[in-house]
């Protein structure tokens, strides 16, 4: 579950990021709704995958792989949120 969160998460990500560049910078409300439920869902993924790699009865790829790419979109929103700032 961790690793499908984490592929929704980055996949709208990214979607939103490739809209607003071509959009000529002219960000719209539901760009940053879908940056929200980005990091909803990757909150919410990389929870799961600590509670599942700490289980033995599973394999550890998946959650780890879950867990990369959970960290990967959170720090993709807090990069955009960084840049945003400043």
């Amino acid at each position: 579950m961790a690793v499908i969160l984490g592929v929704i998460s980055l996949a709208s990500l990214g979607t939103a990021v490739f809209q607003a560049y071509e959009a000529a910078g002219e960000v719209s409300v539901k760009y940053g709704v879908i940056g929200l439920f980005s990091a909803i869902y990757s909150l919410t993924g990389l929870i799961l995958g600590i509670v599942t790699v700490w289980e033995k009865n599973y394999y550890k790829l998946f959650p780890v792989l879950g867990i990369l790419l959970n960290m990967a979109a959170l720090a993709g929103v807090g990069l955009i949120l960084y840049m945003g700032v400043n």
